[in-house]
């Protein structure tokens, strides 16, 4: 199985439609988006529609949630909160309904997906460390050959013995047998690694091989969809700008 494996969209069209057509290009089996398709962008609507049609699992982000009334997000920052605030007063029935019922993991067989930190799904921990993808290895027997996460933005990869862990830092690596894999994917539409391309992902899940991939998009007018919208804060995008 060829899987396009993709997180945090966040209402960021022109970077979706990018990073789809990159898919179409890599003859991908299986789409899976691992979370956050709203918050932050101007369009959350047709990324939903997107998103909701085009994948075979889509898993529950923290944004994702907020919008849909399933969790408390009193305590995010004003503009954030402003945002999610904006999404649920513009959400079609059809997309908000589709929210609701999102879940917090999905399986694959041997390939797993959550948004956050596979020990307490709920919490959407952040993983983008060696120490912090050590907490899992109590949960080792559990967690699937690869684990696929979102929610820091960033592109990053663990694989997880019994006792230790270790960073992968190659762009395309082949999954071992004695290790349990924790890899998070990137974001669409809002990098936060210093790059303002897209992140996208491809594993192919029969050879055992896992590739992370960016694309280029409309930077300027995405950010200027947000500039135009005086619901959203300008500093959405900027910082697409620099991919921060």
């Amino acid at each position: 199985m060829r899987y396009g494996i993709f997180s945090d969209t966040h209402a960021n069209l022109d970077a979706l439609q990018a990073v789809f057509k990159e898919f179409d290009k890599h003859n991908v089996d299986s789409l899976v988006c691992i979370g956050d398709t709203v918050g932050y962008g101007s369009e959350p609507n047709p990324c939903c529609d997107i998103v909701r049609t085009n994948t075979k699992y889509t898993i529950l982000g923290n944004h994702d949630a907020a919008v849909a009334g399933r969790m408390d997000y009193s305590y995010y920052y004003d503009a954030a909160r402003e945002a999610l605030d904006h999404h649920a007063s513009v959400l079609t029935s059809e997309n908000m309904k589709w929210l609701r019922k999102l879940r917090y993991r999905e399986s694959d067989g041997d390939t797993h997906f959550c948004h956050g930190s596979p020990l307490d799904l709920e919490q959407f921990e952040y993983i983008f460390t060696v120490d912090q993808a050590a907490t899992c290895i109590p949960i080792w027997e559990k967690l699937g050959q690869v684990t696929f996460i979102g929610h820091s933005h960033l592109c990053k990869s663990y694989a997880l013995g019994k006792e230790r862990v270790y960073e992968v830092i190659t762009k395309k690596f082949e999954v071992h047998p004695e290790f349990r894999y924790i890899i998070s994917v990137g974001s669409v539409g809002q990098p936060r690694d210093h790059d303002p391309r897209a992140s996208f992902t491809i594993y192919d899940s029969g050879r055992g091989v896992f590739e992370f991939h960016r694309v280029e998009y409309d930077v300027a007018a995405a950010a200027q969809k947000i500039f135009d919208n005086d619901r959203l804060s300008d500093s959405f995008g900027a910082r697409l700008f620099a991919g921060v």
